[in-house]
């Protein structure tokens, strides 16, 4: 299944930026292996004293850049999980910006959210494995939109190079 095949009725106007930041011949799999790599390579790299540096005081701190890209990757999964399984119930929307300190991202080490991550994305590649083509095309509402479970997953590829951008943008200058 690639990207190319998603349709614009799938997901909200919103997620169109994301969506943009990768190639239309992108396979959910394939994508995730990638995109897998690409951040874990990505934020090791990052020097030490750079990951809790904030570009602005009320901005993220790099580490719970990476948190919040591990906890959207859950929400964004659950949601999928119940709209493939033909969960019709509204799945409410999720407010990011409390999840971040709660979350203590700027306490882990960069090697527990290294594991963190790879944990989280080895769920989701099993659970794309587990779903076939048939169901990740079906539709729910979550946070008050229609969304496909395919969507749901395209999505995360990128939003994490969305966050990435804005990494060496914003605080690797």
């Amino acid at each position: 299944m690639k990207k190319q095949e998603l349709q614009p009725t799938e997901y909200n106007e919103y997620y169109a930026g994301y969506l943009s930041k990768i190639s239309d011949n992108t396979t959910l799999l394939d994508g995730f292996e990638k995109d897998k790599q690409m951040v874990l390579d990505f934020f090791s790299a990052i020097p030490k004293e750079k990951l809790e540096y904030r570009y602005l005081s009320e901005k993220w701190s790099i580490k719970e850049v990476f948190q919040h890209l591990i906890d959207t990757e859950r929400v964004f999964m659950y949601r999928l999980l119940r709209i493939a399984r033909n969960d019709t119930s509204p799945i409410e929307g999720f407010d990011q910006d409390i999840y971040i300190k709660p979350s203590e991202a700027d306490n882990k080490t960069i090697e527990d959210l290294l594991n963190e991550f790879s944990i989280t994305r080895l769920y989701s590649i099993n659970l794309l494995n587990s779903i076939s083509e048939e169901h990740l095309k079906n539709m729910g509402v979550a946070n008050n939109t229609p969304v496909s479970a395919r969507a749901c997953a395209f999505i995360l590829l990128g939003h994490s190079v969305w966050h990435i951008e804005i990494i060496k943008e914003r605080y690797l200058k």
